[in-house]
């Protein structure tokens, strides 16, 4: 679905309403904004967050009437907080809360010039964050038996070189997802998706500049993931159907981190 806000879609909105309110932060595009998309197919009403204050109402009135946008800076606490209760302000409950936003170094700095400041904002908005949120949204979830689910990444369990702070903070993130499942059980489940190669540029993006066959034959499926692959998987763990599961993590990445690969 193209928008006349020049936003590319593959899911379309839902004017229906299951009475239900989902969080997603990081939300103005890629995987959080497919997992938007998805829950508002379902009949969510999603609030979507994210630091894009452009962006993001564009992407709000795409979605259409089961979407607002809120502007969020996760690792924040003072609008985290404030977040919170617009929420409540609006819709006056919270069922679910989806933590996408996060940042990764697309440079891949090396330890020996990884300035601390660097290593710190990674971990502030990649785990701070959700604890921020889990910590300020459990009491609204608690209410309604509600669902935590946090994005790690196959990065908390494997590595390329000169990724050290986005692999620490996925990894501090399965291990908080526990926690929290322990903490806030029986009356809030608590769950991780990681997902591995995940194309998440737009659909006109993808469309332009294709992936190539290799990419996806490399994968023991046979193709690179799709933002609805981790949407997928995300709706059904904020569902009633997986009322069994909590503490867990979810690996969504073809079926690459179950692969021996060997340099010939």
């Amino acid at each position: 679905m193209t928008t006349q806000t020049g936003i590319d879609f593959g899911a379309g909105a839902s004017s229906s309403h299951n009475g239900r309110v989902a969080l997603v932060t990081g939300a103005a595009r890629g995987i959080g904004l497919g997992i938007a998309a998805w829950l508002i197919s379902e009949g969510w009403q999603v609030v979507i967050s994210d630091v894009d204050r452009r962006r993001g109402p564009l992407v709000a009135k795409a979605l259409g009437e089961n979407a607002l946008f809120i502007a969020m800076d996760v690792a924040d606490e003072s609008q985290v907080v404030g977040g919170v209760a617009q929420v409540l302000r609006q819709f006056g409950r919270l069922d679910a809360l989806v933590c996408n936003a996060g940042i990764s170094d697309p440079h891949q700095t090396v330890l020996e010039s990884l300035e601390l400041s660097a290593w710190n904002r990674m971990l502030a908005v990649n785990l701070s964050g959700p604890m921020l949120l889990a910590k300020h949204c459990a009491p609204y979830l608690r209410a309604h038996c509600g669902a935590i689910v946090n994005l790690a990444s196959t990065r908390a369990r494997q590595s390329e070189p000169d990724t050290e702070a986005y692999a620490a903070s996925k990894g501090g993130l399965v291990a908080l997802t526990h926690a929290l499942a322990i903490s806030l059980g029986p009356d809030i489940r608590v769950n991780a998706v990681s997902p591995g190669w995940i194309d998440a540029r737009d659909p006109r993006e993808r469309r332009a500049q294709p992936l190539s066959d290799a990419d996806h034959a490399q994968h023991p499926t046979g193709r690179v993931g799709t933002v609805e692959d981790v949407a997928a998987m995300v709706a059904w763990l904020l569902s009633r159907n997986a009322s069994f599961v909590t503490g867990q993590e979810f690996v969504v990445d073809g079926g690459m981190t179950c692969k021996m690969i060997y340099t010939a």
